[in-house]
């Protein structure tokens, strides 16, 4: 299973990025997006270390709380 998770610029230096999610920072690439179409603050869906797509904070936080539910009931099964 692959999974993306939402990230937030917070560094660009076209084609890469430092992105963050839940405190941790990451190398990305933004190859697979416009140079014009993305900037600091954006958040993004990465995906292997790729940004794929823009999407707005309404999402990213959408997903993160589905995400941190998913964490937690595979937390509760694992002990």
């Amino acid at each position: 299973m692959c999974v993306g998770v939402p990230m937030k610029l917070v560094e660009i230096d076209y084609p890469m990025a430092v992105a963050e999610a839940k405190g941790v920072r990451r190398n990305i690439s933004l190859m697979l997006l416009p140079e014009d179409k993305v900037k600091v603050g954006d958040y993004v869906m990465v995906h292997v270390g790729n940004a794929i797509e823009v999407i707005d904070e309404k999402e990213a936080k959408e997903i993160w709380k589905v995400l941190d539910e998913i964490i937690t009931v595979l937390d509760k099964e694992g002990k």
